[in-house]
C-alpha cells in the first residue's frame, strides 16, 4: 500500500507525457526504493508537511483525493521501521526515498530476468 500511494502521487503531479521512474536498490542491511517524477517538485520548506495527514502541496486538481495517501504511506513504513522522505530531482521535480530493513536470515533472492529499474 505505502509503494502504490507512492507511485500513484508521482503520477498525478508528472506532466503526462513524463514517465515516473521506479528504481530500488540494496545497501548493506537496508533495501531502498526511490519513486522519481518531473513534476513541479516541493520547497525545502513544505516537505515534511506533505506527509501530515489531510495535506495537498500546491494547486492539486479537486477531486484528485483528500491529501491521505504519503500520511498512509509514512505510517506505515515507519511501523516496519523504515523511513520515508522527500528529496529534489534533479532537474526538477521529487524523489521519494523509502528504505526498509532487509529481511533477516531470508537466503538472497535468486537473480531474475528483471530490469535493475522501471518506469511507468
Amino acid at each position: 500500500r505505502a509503494v502504490a500511494n507512492i507511485v500513484e502521487n508521482a503520477v498525478k503531479y508528472s506532466p503526462g507525457d513524463v514517465p515516473v521512474a521506479v528504481a530500488a536498490s540494496a545497501l548493506g542491511d537496508r533495501v531502498e526504493l526511490r519513486v522519481v517524477d518531473r513534476g513541479p517538485g516541493v520547497p525545502d520548506e513544505a516537505k515534511d508537511g506533505i506527509f501530515e495527514p489531510f495535506q495537498r502541496f500546491g494547486d492539486a486538481p479537486r477531486g484528485s483525493g483528500v491529501g491521505l495517501g504519503l500520511a498512509v504511506a509514512r505510517g506505515f513504513v515507519e511501523a516496519m521501521g523504515g523511513t520515508l522522505g522527500a528529496e529534489d530531482t534533479p532537474g526538477g521535480g521529487l524523489t521519494m526515498v523509502l528504505t526498509l530493513r532487509a529481511a533477516r536470515g531470508a537466503p538472497p533472492a535468486p537473480a531474475a530476468d528483471l530490469p535493475a529499474h522501471a518506469v511507468t
